[in-house]
């Protein structure tokens, strides 16, 4: 197994990544314009990504105007402003002050985090609510959860966020086993005070420890499974410069921010483009206690806390095997210098199994041939969360994502089957049901710009005419035509799915050029429509959105998402139920789980994964894997030719 790192130093594109250099650069020109003091923080530093007509455009040595978005938190005052800062022009280009009672808070900082359990400490209704318990206000941890939006007196006006109890009788041990259940402290993050205390249950505090490598829970390692050793003698066979990845026909580019992680940018297949940019954009874990105590628990790892900042600085053997390419991530900290992430990024090859196969009696040939594929990763921690994101690029033209989920469940106390919202995972210990929802952004471009969306169906035809016996069924194409038709709901029971085409381009039967998107067609959110989340997340309450490329529309639950009380993003974006027809479009996939934990789960969990795949209809003229050269030298028993 190696390894190797790079990191582009000078600019060779619009879309490159800001750099060290340039975060500090940006910092200092707010300096310069006054706009910084001893209590700013920088919530979020972004590349402003350029026009899609200028990144399409450009040329090597041609200039572009390179941006930088900032989000900024005056911590003394609560006053939020949204800037953007030319680098190019060293100047600030915009500055305008957030409402943050009609456009939601900035995301949650980590300096905040860290202060809640001496602020919540100092509480006399805290302390008093802990000693009725008879728990120790040094022994306990505070969870620092979004506040959400319900509408509440406490709410208004104030910068808040919650925090649920769990007690650390010992410094070795999980807290997320002994949760302190019903009692919630609401902080006001501004003034620094907790504005309430609902002490609403008594529960027991289960006992238990949960630590994975202590007793109870500690097993002594097997001792039967041999070692895999996954070798490529030659080095890769991929290519990287300057974040350009070159790969088996396939190139893009590479891109990571706080709020989305990784994102893919510019995905061709031989010169052909497929995808413009292809990134999580979005993602809400729901939970489904109705507690008095958690009926509000409810957070977007994404908008409300930058997922991307938690990126895991992965390790050869360890998170990747083989021959690796890491990508070192470089992201503002919140006094706006440049933090690096070393190996945020992984890149790999894996063998995944038969490509294409066949024996055939009739001309005496027996062939087969192996499928790889080209794996970008990253994997982030939020809170007791572990969360892999995986992109994978195929031999035969397929892209497929991935979203791996592990970590420690959250914990309540369990309440018995008279509370059906949780399982038993551990003496007392509940685990309450949730659901993981992602919103994956696509922005299509097969074999060019201009595109159509299908609704594709398997249909039976009814027995009559020209089906007498009754297994006639066929494909039904409905187009989306605006945007008001292209809200869809994914349905196993007719195999539905969408695709992609570009009417002005054909294969060498005629067949207009396509991608298919292929869902897993999981539940949607299962709150109800009259729940603040389904206001807040309405992105997904469908499988499928599409939409006129617009780029200002990033984000499917709106730009600001922290205490916004909701409506924003895609249901705004469609609105004026644009044209989708020859149109340069943007599909919005929900894809997800829905999460009953299971004892096997604790004290830590297994991998859950959920997903979706594009795969190519008619963007090829046969299959484009011929190429693909048969098995080396001892590693296959029969010839590539000829009878065994």
């Amino acid at each position: 197994m190696t390894a190797t790192s790079t990191r582009a130093t000078t600019v060779r594109h619009p879309l490159a990544r800001l750099t060290a250099e340039e975060i500090e650069k940006v910092r200092d020109q707010l300096a310069a314009a006054g706009m910084l003091t001893d209590t700013t923080r920088f919530v979020f530093v972004e590349l402003e990504e350029p026009d899609k007509g200028d990144v399409l455009s450009w040329r090597p040595g041609a200039e572009v105007d390179r941006r930088a978005r900032v989000l900024l938190l005056d911590r003394a005052t609560g006053v939020a402003r949204d800037v953007s800062v030319s680098l190019t022009e060293g100047a600030v280009a915009r500055d305008v002050v957030i409402d943050a009672a009609t456009e939601g808070q900035v995301p949650l900082l980590v300096e905040e985090f860290m202060e809640l359990d001496g602020i919540v400490a100092a509480d006399e209704r805290w302390a008093a609510a802990l000693a009725r318990r008879g728990l120790p206000v040094a022994e306990v941890r505070c969870a620092p959860l979004s506040a959400g939006m319900y509408g509440l007196s406490e709410e208004v006006g104030r910068r808040l966020i919650r925090v649920l109890a769990f007690h650390q009788p010992d410094p070795q041990d999980n807290p997320m086993a002994h949760p302190v259940d019903g009692l919630v402290g609401v902080i006001d993050l501004t003034a620094g005070v907790v504005t309430a205390v609902h002490d609403l249950l008594d529960l027991p505090v289960p006992s238990e420890r949960g630590r994975w490598d202590a007793p109870p829970h500690a097993v002594e390692s097997r001792t039967d499974l041999k070692p895999i050793e996954i070798t490529q003698p030659e080095g890769a066979s991929f290519v990287v410069v300057d974040d350009e990845v070159s790969w088996a026909g396939w190139r893009f580019r590479i891109g990571f921010d706080a709020r989305e992680g990784l994102s893919l940018h510019q995905l061709t297949h031989d010169g052909r483009s497929v995808v413009y940019r292809a990134s999580i954009a979005e993602m809400v874990v729901p939970y489904a206690d109705p507690s008095p105590a958690r009926y509000w628990q409810n957070y977007f790892d994404g908008s409300e806390y930058l997922f991307g900042r938690f990126a895991n600085s992965l390790e050869l053997g360890c998170d990747c095997l083989g021959e690796i390419h890491y990508f070192d991530a470089t992201l503002a900290d919140e006094m706006g210098h440049p933090q690096l992430i070393r190996n945020a990024i992984c890149m790999h090859e894996e063998d995944f199994g038969l490509l294409w196969k066949h024996r055939d009696l009739w001309f005496d040939m027996a062939e087969t041939r192996r499928q790889r594929r080209l794996v970008i990763s990253f994997v982030t921690t939020v809170g007791n969360y572990d969360y892999g994101f995986y992109w994978y690029l195929y031999l035969d033209g397929r892209i497929q994502a991935e979203v791996k989920a592990t970590g420690i469940l959250w914990t309540s106390s369990y309440r018995g089957i008279d509370h059906p919202y949780a399982t038993e995972v551990a003496p007392g210990l509940g685990a309450p049901f949730h659901q993981h929802l992602f919103s994956a952004r696509l922005d299509m471009a097969v074999d060019g710009m201009t595109n159509s969306v299908y609704e594709v169906d398997a249909v039976p035809d009814a027995v009559g005419g020209v089906n007498p016996y009754g297994n006639g069924f066929r494909r039904r194409m409905t187009p989306l035509s605006c945007e008001s038709e292209a809200q869809r709901m994914a349905d196993p029971s007719v195999d539905r799915m969408w695709q992609v085409v570009n009417p002005s381009v054909t294969n060498r039967l005629g067949q207009p050029v396509g991608y298919v998107l292929i869902p897993e067609g999981k539940p949607v959110l299962l709150a109800d429509e009259s729940s603040s989340i389904h206001e807040r997340a309405e992105f997904a309450t469908r499988h499928l959105w599409v939409t006129q490329y617009d780029p200002a529309q990033r984000h499917p639950a709106g730009d600001l998402v922290n205490q916004h009380a909701g409506a924003g993003g895609l249901p705004v974006f469609v609105a004026g139920d644009r044209p989708l027809e020859d149109q340069d479009v943007v599909l919005w996939h929900t894809f997800g789980m829905v999460h009953f934990p299971r004892p096997e789960e604790w004290p830590v969990m297994p991998v859950d994964s959920c997903g979706f795949t594009l795969a190519p209809v008619g963007f090829f003229d046969r299959n484009p894997a011929l190429d693909i050269p048969g098995p080396a030298t001892g590693h296959c028993a029969h010839s590539t030719h000829g009878s065994e």
